[in-house]
Formats: C-alpha cells, sequence, structure tokens
C-alpha cells in the first residue's frame, strides 16, 4: 500500500512573482498568486502540466508557459 504524504502548503517565487502552492490529491495543486486564488493544476507528464477548468474540475489540454513554469518548480520541492 503507497504511504501518502500529506504535504504543507509552501510558497515559490518565480520572476519575482510569489505562487502558495496548496497540494491537493496526488499531483494536483491550487495556487494562489501574489495572496489570491488564481488556478488548479495537476502533472501530466514529467514536463507538462495542465490548468483544471474550475467548474468541472477536468484538465483544459493546451500549453500554458505559467502553468508548465509552476509545475516544474513544484516539482523540485516535491520531488515527484
Amino acid at each position: 500500500m503507497e504511504k501518502m504524504n500529506i504535504q504543507e502548503p509552501f510558497d515559490i517565487e518565480i520572476a519575482g512573482i510569489t505562487y502558495s502552492v496548496f497540494p491537493e490529491e496526488k499531483d494536483t495543486y491550487t495556487i494562489f498568486k501574489e495572496g489570491q486564488e488564481y488556478v488548479q493544476i495537476i502533472k501530466d507528464t514529467d514536463t507538462s502540466w495542465l490548468k483544471l477548468n474550475p467548474d468541472s474540475n477536468l484538465p483544459l489540454f493546451g500549453m500554458d508557459e505559467e502553468v508548465n513554469r509552476i509545475g516544474l518548480e513544484i516539482q523540485k520541492i516535491v520531488g515527484s
């Protein structure tokens, strides 16, 4: 049985902008940008992250550079 690690929220900084990262389910994170709820993202592949539709929680396919940068920073911290 896989052990679930409940992670604490943490901050990352990209290009002078502070993002607060709140881990949700596996590979899913709620992101706050400068104190405001901004986006929910999910890991797609090792190098690709997707934004979730706020209404349906389904992935929105399509490149979003900011979401990918946030996701790659999260990977550096959580190591997954």
